[in-house]
């Protein structure tokens, strides 16, 4: 996994990290209470904008989690570039959903921070990969 080479790509490591721990209280913790989370590809569950920290969690991020076993999706860093406060990361998403089907996914990810905390996020991935697994 690569290093932060400063504190806003380490506040995004530190997101996908506790992301990976499913713990919702302590993900909700790291977004801003204006975060806005746009799901860039279309015709996928979860598709478009969410906004604001509370709507994130409670209405994008635990439905999600909750189409995977118990501690998954875990996300994997591959890569990560920053300028200002704008990170770019390459990730893999990996797990195992509820229907037993295992879930493999690359992701990019295009996100700002603010005060420490993230507040914009427009994530890319396989959309058809996603598509097959959930439909």
């Amino acid at each position: 996994m690569p290093t932060a080479d400063n504190a806003v790509e380490q506040a995004v490591i530190d997101f996908f990290a506790t992301l990976s721990t499913g713990d919702l209280e302590k993900i909700r913790a790291r977004f801003h209470k204006d975060a806005i989370w746009k799901v860039m590809p279309t015709g996928i569950p979860g598709a478009g904008e969410h906004v604001g920290r509370d709507f994130i969690v409670d209405s994008f991020l635990a439905p999600v989690r909750g189409l995977f076993i118990p501690g998954d999706p875990k996300v994997i860093i591959d890569n990560i570039i920053s300028k200002g406060n704008t990170v770019a990361v390459e990730t893999r998403g990996v797990g195992t959903l509820t229907n037993g089907k295992k879930y493999n996914n690359t992701y990019c990810w295009v996100i700002e921070v603010r005060d420490g905390l993230i507040y914009r996020v427009r994530e890319y991935m396989d959309s058809h990969h996603v598509s097959t697994l959930v439909a």
